[in-house]
């Protein structure tokens, strides 16, 4: 995935996208937007900042997982299976970038109980407590030939996804020509998240 800070205008479509195509859970961002305010009074501004799991070619989630409960897929996705997760919490001490969150207990939108839309959720996406989770890219989605959520929906068209091992997509190009950056690059997991500025 490549962002480009530039043309991101910190609307958070990318969040709520995220939360309505994966059913998350109250309180729980698989990606969320964080402000930076730099420089001084004239000569200052706002930049917006997009994070989640950057899905690491070398991930250090699944290196300390005790159950093999986070792996990573052959085109680089790293998942979790809840069926096996005991909820140790160790990948989320791991993960550089405190991406991960854990599923301490059901909880519903509204004091009054379940919407329609989260009991539409529970048939669709079983989180289970006692677990963690984390941005898998929609998985659901890039199986079916789909961009993730976040892509689609970005009004600023600040997000783009693709093959990074194949040098002519847009994404390597992005990259290539205009000097992508990884976030916390020195921390050796090699991020499959690439930032344009």
């Amino acid at each position: 995935m490549v962002i480009d800070l530039r043309r991101c205008v910190g609307c958070r479509a990318c969040m709520l996208a995220c939360k309505v195509k994966n059913f998350v859970p109250p309180g729980i961002f698989f990606t969320r937007v964080l402000t930076r305010a730099f420089g001084k009074y004239p000569y200052s501004g706002i930049e917006f900042i997009p994070v989640q799991c950057n899905n690491c070619a070398d991930p250090m989630c699944a290196k300390v997982c005790p159950t093999g409960s986070t792996s990573q897929r052959e085109d680089g996705i790293v998942e979790v299976d809840n069926n096996k997760c005991i909820g140790c919490r160790y990948c989320m001490i791991a993960c550089p970038y405190r991406v991960r969150f854990f599923y301490s207990r059901q909880q519903t939108y509204f004091p009054v109980g379940t919407t329609p839309y989260e009991s539409f959720g529970k048939e669709h996406k079983a989180y289970q407590t006692g677990t963690t989770m984390k941005c898998d890219f929609c998985l659901h989605r890039v199986e079916k030939g789909l961009e993730p959520a976040c892509v689609v929906t970005c009004p600023a068209k600040a997000r783009y996804f693709g093959d990074l091992n194949e040098p002519e997509s847009e994404v390597s190009r992005l990259i290539f020509s205009k000097s992508g950056f990884q976030l916390l690059a020195d921390k050796g997991t090699d991020p499959s998240i690439y930032y344009l500025r």
